[in-house]
């Protein structure tokens, strides 16, 4: 009974074990505790990142610069109520002109060249022939001779008068003086057609060379003559053409004849230049078929034409609008396709003192009708007229959203 007698543990040493097995337990979760940070990271979750500005996409005026973007509007345009013709383009009779004269001679000088714009009345060239100075010494021979039957005209007037005459020579002396008044007016005439001047015209003063004049003013095109050859009154030395006065015919097909009217506005496209765009009207459409293709031609005038380099024969695409239905319609340059979608970009925001940066937003649409180098497009979110979009270039715009895209 002694040995099963227990020895008691003094109280200081329960409670050194007390706050050993704290320290342990303490210790223990700890460890614990950084075990598991450092499988997660060595942190705590990460906050999310800042929010890319979603869909703005961000250009310098550089960058705008170099890939040709441009910025316009969603414009209304006619697609629906039209008709779709092709045609070319064609000066009036009276802005063109074949030089020529209107007698033979050899050419002794040339002063224009070919594209060279010259005004109505201006030399284009001289030419000698015998029969000029034939002509002019016939002028002044008659010049002459006017005179001194003038005189004598006015003499047996007075003496007519006076009954000291016989009237049968006053009679006779009229009639010469009138038959060489009108010698001379013809002469004077012929000379003025070959562009002589009768009233410079003296016996120290007779024209060799005779000038060819400019008909009209225009730019010349062809020159079929050489200094030395010899020009034929029947075969024309080279033309002219004035472009101020250029319109377009437009072939009009059967089935759409009863739609165009004069005063119809029309949308011309120029086919082979890069679709550069004009406006114009009908202004008179033709009563009879060309020819076997059972078209009529109607006749536009083209607002403007002045101011660009239009030239006869070159071949259009038109739109003649015949009725009134607009639609929303930007230029197939503005829109982009993407993952089976279609897309145009408006502008977020332009460059000011706080921000150096162009701003895109891309919008989805649908497409419908393609004309003349312009889509009627629909918005899936509602874009005012006033806003600015991309009408070019945004293609490029598309690429550097998805090259950020990959990137991030």
């Amino acid at each position: 009974m002694k040995n099963l007698k227990t020895k008691k543990i003094p109280a200081m040493k329960y409670y050194c074990l007390f706050a050993l097995s704290a320290i342990i337990a303490s210790t223990f979760v700890s460890c614990h505790s950084n075990g598991d940070k450092s499988l997660s990271g060595n942190s705590a979750e990460p906050a999310p990142a800042a929010e890319k500005q979603s869909d703005v996409i961000r250009l310098s005026s550089v960058q705008m610069k170099a890939a040709g973007i441009e910025i316009g509007i969603i414009e209304q345009k006619n697609l629906r109520s039209v008709v779709k013709v092709s045609g070319q383009l064609e000066v009036p009779p009276q802005n063109k002109a074949n030089v020529s004269t209107l007698m033979g001679g050899v050419i002794k000088n040339i002063f224009v060249l070919e594209g060279t714009y010259v005004k109505k009345g201006q030399t284009l060239a001289t030419i000698e022939n015998p029969d000029f100075i034939k002509l002019q010494q016939d002028y002044l021979t008659t010049k002459s001779e006017l005179s001194y039957l003038e005189l004598e005209y006015q003499r047996q007037k007075e003496l007519n008068k006076q009954n000291a005459g016989t009237g049968k020579i006053f009679q006779q002396t009229s009639t010469n003086y009138n038959s060489q008044r009108v010698k001379l007016k013809a002469l004077e005439e012929q000379l003025q057609q070959i562009h002589v001047n009768a009233a410079a015209l003296s016996t120290d003063n007779i024209i060799a060379q005779v000038p060819v004049v400019a008909p009209i003013s225009g730019t010349i095109g062809h020159i079929n003559i050489e200094i030395g050859s010899y020009v034929d009154p029947t075969k024309s030395i080279m033309d002219i053409v004035d472009n101020s006065k250029i319109h377009c015919d437009l072939l009009v097909y059967e089935k759409d004849l009863f739609k165009v009217k004069p005063g119809q506005k029309v949308t011309f496209i120029l086919t082979n230049q890069n679709n550069k765009q004009f406006f114009g009207e009908i202004y008179g459409i033709n009563k009879n078929f060309e020819n076997e293709t059972k078209a009529v031609i109607a006749h536009a005038i083209i607002k403007d034409a002045t101011k660009s380099r239009l030239m006869p024969g070159m071949y259009v695409s038109a739109l003649i609008d015949v009725g009134n239905q607009t639609t929303s319609a930007v230029p197939v340059d503005a829109i982009v396709r993407s993952a089976g979608k279609e897309y145009i970009f408006e502008v977020a925001n332009t460059p000011d003192a706080k921000d150096s940066l162009y701003g895109f937003k891309k919008v989805e649409i649908t497409t419908g009708v393609t004309d003349l180098g312009y889509t009627e497009v629909n918005p899936f979110q509602q874009i005012s007229s006033e806003e600015k979009i991309v009408t070019k270039g945004a293609f490029y715009i598309l690429s550097q959203a998805e090259s950020e895209g990959e990137e991030e």
